[in-house]
C-alpha cells in the first residue's frame, strides 16, 4: 500500500486537509485508509458499554462488530505503542493510505501550514515533507501550495505516488 502524510503543528488544518482529501481521493475511484496519531490518551468506547466493561475487565483485544462497522480497540496495558508499519501491516489493501501526524516517520508527507496559528514551519529541517500546503505565500525549496485548494493538493500526492 502506499503511503503518505499530513503533518503539521496543532491548529494548522491537519485534520480538515485530511477529510478533504479523503473526499477528493475517493471521488476520483480511490480506496483510502486513514491513520491519526494523537499524543494525548483517547478512548473510542464509552463508560458503561458491553464492550467498555470487557476492556475494563482485562481483555487484551474487544471486537465490536454490527452489520455496519467493525471496531476493534487493543489494549496496549504498558506496552509500547506501537511503530506505523505495524499499524499498516494491520489494514486492509487500498490504494492509498493517509496518515495524520507520524512527524517523525520517513514517509513522504505535506505539511499544513495556517499563518494565524505561529507556528515554526517543520519543512525546512525535514526533507520527507515533500511540500507545504499553506495559506499564506512562503519561499521554500520546495512547492507551496495553496491549503484550500484539496485537488491541486490531491493532484500533488497523487503524481508523488503514481496513482
Amino acid at each position: 500500500m502506499k503511503v503518505y502524510g499530513v503533518t503539521g503543528w496543532k491548529n494548522n488544518g491537519k485534520t480538515g486537509l485530511m477529510e478533504r482529501l479523503v473526499a477528493e481521493i475517493t471521488a476520483r475511484g480511490l480506496t483510502v485508509s486513514t491513520i491519526k496519531h494523537a499524543h494525548h490518551g483517547v478512548d473510542v468506547d464509552q463508560p458503561g458499554t458491553d464492550s467498555y466493561r470487557h476492556r475494563a475487565a482485562g481483555a487484551s483485544e474487544v471486537v465490536l462488530a454490527s452489520a455496519g462497522r467493525v471496531a476493534i480497540m487493543q489494549e496496549l496495558r504498558g506496552a509500547a505503542e506501537p511503530p506505523l508499519a505495524d499499524l499498516l501491516a494491520r489494514l486492509s489493501p487500498v490504494d492509498l493510505v493517509l496518515a495524520e501526524g507520524y512527524k517523525r516517520e520517513r514517509h513522504p508527507k505535506i505539511e499544513a501550514h495556517r499563518h494565524a496559528a505561529g507556528t515554526q514551519l517543520i519543512a525546512p529541517g525535514d526533507q520527507t515533507i515533500r511540500a507545504v500546503a499553506s495559506d499564506t505565500p512562503l519561499d521554500l525549496d520546495r512547492p507551496v501550495l495553496d491549503l484550500d485548494d484539496t485537488a491541486a493538493i490531491a493532484d500533488f500526492i497523487l503524481a508523488e505516488l503514481d496513482l
